[in-house]
């Protein structure tokens, strides 16, 4: 295990987010696996980061990508065993480095055990009572429960055959209909996960990415909530209290949780996936006893606009100076367009998983603003998360053929929303032609298809640029690691002209310049890092440095 520190360990740590099927394959048929992520632990040591987030590698139908569980105590054949986790996580953490599991506590696969004794087990059975099975309405029951929409598309209620063959009750499920939701006023349900908590927290798992965390408790009437005007789910803001979306119930749980957690030696993490609207309702889960750290969505959905950033910079600090919770920052992850692709279009707009752009992407653009933005998150006070890929310069791969998407949502949706495919083209690591190194040679196709122009964007190729998107963030790492630039020091503004971002952190300054001319750098000082060529006097076009003031 990695030394114990006198503060958490994630108060200023860097995490590395492992999407598991595009990651590494050691097999060859085409989708990554534990045995890949181990033989690049000395590539994510030298990279700089501080541990690991492994998207769900539990058995799965993959419906969802992994996130339809069969089995919360096992590895899915597809990525590997049990012992090969195990290995990881003793392999990893003889490297330093902190291993982070997702867990899915709103729903389970409906190939998970339970559900299929839910099915055959029949209305008011204690099996049926672990989710949320009710009868239809109408003469017959042939009408769901009620209007609850499907975040995927379609209604959030599928109907059961039952035992002797006649149609029979409905089960909720607020994502795809192979995602029962798990009914968490259940005690089974909740004594359950406990004991998976620990399951994992005995076999040395750092701690849990918590998916859709807000989503467990809902109003045990189910009332109507209405629809969009285009029929789409309801979400929060629309009505003054929701039924299934941020309840209060939900803090219960985790206090449960976080019990287990503080009853293990050394500090085991939860990191929450809550979208949120207000201020008020995001600090609920970061209050004293409750989870540790929540990712701070407001940031990443920001454009490339620093007065959106200052905002929601200083929202967020002010957010959790009355808690025992540091900020999180993240750029990118598997379910949005990746940031280099959202910052390289002139128009502006909001980041989301579905995001479509009139505009084609200006590589060059998202490339310069991608470069700056990393100053910008690794300064700032608290926890950085890395998506895989961004340390490499990777966009947003919007050409996948539609006969290969796997998103869900594209089927869900009736064929109009592409989905979050285009975010998790598996990695390139070497070589002029796919896989790149990402399976062995002549291998299977990897499962989505990687363009031929990342064979300029391999890890191979960057590792011997020093200019490279790759080289960049080493040294942005180290730079933050060893010389601890960033740490201890709260964080001022410096004000200076309009699209100018900048801010010191003791003798540390962070300056970003976000607009399409040059403009004079506000402070003088010693240059520590630049994503651009840098005079000491004019910050650049989407440019950024640090500089040391004494």
């Amino acid at each position: 295990m990695p030394p114990a520190e006198k503060s958490p360990w994630w108060k200023h740590a860097v995490i590395y987010q492992v999407y598991i099927r595009s990651f590494a394959d050691s097999d060859g048929d085409g989708v990554g696996d534990v045995s890949g992520i181990r033989s690049r632990l000395p590539y994510l040591k030298n990279l700089g980061v501080d541990a690991l987030w492994i998207n769900p590698w539990y058995p799965s139908p993959m419906v969802d990508a992994g996130y339809d569980v069969a089995d919360y105590r096992e590895v899915d054949p597809l990525f590997g065993k049990l012992d090969d986790a195990k290995a990881l996580i003793e392999e990893a953490h003889e490297a330093g480095l902190r291993i982070i599991l997702d867990i899915v506590p709103n729903h389970t696969s409906d190939q998970h055990a339970w559900f299929k004794d839910a099915i055959v087990s029949g209305p008011g059975s204690e099996a049926r009572g672990r989710y949320w099975f009710r009868p239809g309405q109408g003469e017959n029951g042939e009408l769901p429960p009620n209007d609850w929409q499907s975040t995927m598309g379609g209604p959030a209620w599928t109907r059961v055959t039952e035992a002797d063959g006649t149609p029979g009750e409905w089960y909720l499920h607020l994502f795809s209909a192979e995602q029962p939701d798990l009914n968490w006023s259940n005690s089974q349900v909740r004594a359950e996960f406990l004991d998976i908590l620990r399951f994992w927290f005995d076999l040395g798992v750092d701690g849990f990415r918590i998916d859709v965390a807000m989503a467990l408790a809902k109003d045990p009437a189910l009332p109507d909530l209405g629809t969009g005007p285009a029929g789409e789910a309801v979400g929060l803001g629309s009505v003054p209290v929701h039924p299934h979306w941020d309840r209060d119930e939900v803090q219960d749980i985790y206090r449960e949780w976080r019990a287990v957690a503080d009853s293990y030696p050394g500090d085991r993490l939860f990191v929450a996936e809550a979208w949120v609207l207000d201020s008020a309702r995001y600090q609920r889960y970061l209050a004293p006893g409750v989870l540790h750290t929540a990712f701070n969505f407001g940031f990443l959905t920001c454009d490339w606009d620093a007065d959106q950033l200052r905002t929601s910079i200083t929202k967020s600090l002010r957010e959790h100076e009355t808690l025992e919770s540091d900020p999180t920052w993240v750029l990118s992850n598997h379910d949005v367009v990746r940031h280099l692709s959202r910052y390289g279009r002139r128009e502006k707009s909001a980041a989301g998983p579905l995001q479509r752009y009139e505009s084609p992407l200006d590589l060059r653009l998202g490339t310069r603003r991608a470069r700056a933005a990393v100053f910008l998150t690794l300064a700032l006070p608290g926890s950085a998360y890395i998506y895989q890929g961004e340390e490499l310069g990777l966009w947003e791969v919007e050409d996948i053929p539609e006969a290969l998407l796997q998103d869900p949502i594209w089927e869900r949706s009736g064929h109009t929303e592409r989905g979050r495919d285009g975010a998790r083209v598996p990695l390139p690591w070497r070589g002029t032609q796919s896989p790149f190194g990402f399976s062995p040679d002549h291998s299977r196709a990897p499962w989505l298809p990687q363009p031929a122009e990342w064979a300029e964007y391999t890890v191979e190729c960057q590792e011997a640029d020093s200019r490279s998107m790759l080289s960049l963030y080493r040294t942005l790492l180290r730079i933050r690691a060893e010389r601890n630039v960033w740490e201890g020091a709260d964080l001022a503004w410096i004000d200076g002209e309009d699209g100018l971002l900048a801010f010191s952190r003791g003798p540390f300054v962070c300056a970003v310049n976000l607009t399409d001319h040059a403009m004079p750098c506000p402070v003088e000082g010693k240059l520590v890092a630049a994503s651009n060529k840098f005079d000491g006097l004019t910050l650049a076009a989407d440019s950024a440095v640090w500089l040391e003031t004494s």
